[in-house]
């Protein structure tokens, strides 16, 4: 059991600007632009405003699937937002999106342009627009975004719990990191479970839920997120280790992470993306 001082929350809480932790510069309780910045626009209609965390590349990895089809229109610029630098507090881009988070797009086809915010939302949008990796039929579709809502749900869980304890947090307590460890488990086993009888998530068509499940959840039975791959042993969820390794050899897949990245080798990184010479 943990030795720490039980804490006892206060009547009235205060915001502590010190408290700690990875991202403390950047966390805060009220919502709305820190100083002005307009967004660059490129010269096709999708702009994409993103950086290459999970929720960013299922939007990159969808565009560059979308190409991959032959669908020419859903060629984009994608410009990069560094969240650590605040970029995100920007007018500009709180235009776009008012909550502050990537990834955000604007389609300049309509005028005036079409502002979409949050992942799934975007995903729902290019998959309409172009008619791809979402069903038609009614029971099909309802599978498919039944499982891109349950990401959307799912993934707070793994990165804004388990992630955080596990590996931002400034001090490491036992009780948060065991509650968001078991139930990332859980939903791992959900996945398993499900992955035991399919190709996908959907059956066997790829779909946006694969894309955007594989994001967070391939990531980490790849051993890329938290560097948590053994203290989850994610080795033994076997069905999403075969699921994950099938969509991570996919080109485009393999593009669509470039994508507004600035870590790691340098030739897996791009910070901004213009055109397909620009992931060559």
């Amino acid at each position: 059991m943990s030795s720490h001082q039980e804490y006892t929350p206060p009547k009235v809480w205060t915001w502590d600007q010190a408290s700690g932790g990875n991202f403390a510069s950047i966390n805060r309780p009220i919502a709305g632009a820190t100083h002005d910045k307009e967004l660059p626009v490129g010269e096709h209609p999708l702009q994409l405003y993103s950086l290459a965390t999970p929720n960013g590349v299922k939007v990159t990895i969808l565009l560059e699937e979308l190409l991959a089809l032959g669908k020419a229109e859903a060629e984009y610029d994608a410009w990069l937002i560094n969240i650590m630098d605040g970029d995100q507090f920007g007018s500009g881009f709180t235009a776009i999106n008012p909550n502050s988070k990537i990834p955000a797009m604007a389609d300049h086809s309509a005028s005036p342009p079409i502002r979409i915010f949050e992942s799934g939302a975007i995903m729902m949008y290019l998959a309409e627009k172009f008619n791809a990796f979402l069903p038609t039929n009614a029971a099909d579709r309802a599978e498919c975004l039944s499982w891109l809502f349950w990401q959307m749900g799912s993934a707070p869980f793994l990165g804004g719990g388990f992630g955080h304890f596990y590996a931002y947090a400034p001090e490491k307590f036992e009780y948060p990191i065991n509650r968001y460890a078991m139930e990332v488990k859980r939903q791992l086993d959900v996945l398993d479970r499900t992955l035991a009888s399919r190709t996908f998530l959907c059956g066997d068509e790829y779909t946006i839920a694969d894309m955007a499940v594989y994001s967070w959840y391939g990531a980490l039975v790849e051993g890329k997120l938290y560097e948590a791959g053994e203290f989850l042993q994610v080795h033994t969820y076997t069905h999403v280790v075969r699921w994950a390794q099938e969509i991570h050899d996919r080109p485009a897949v393999k593009r669509g992470r470039r994508v507004n990245r600035v870590w790691g080798e340098e030739s897996e990184q791009a910070p901004e993306r213009h055109s397909a010479a620009d992931l060559a």
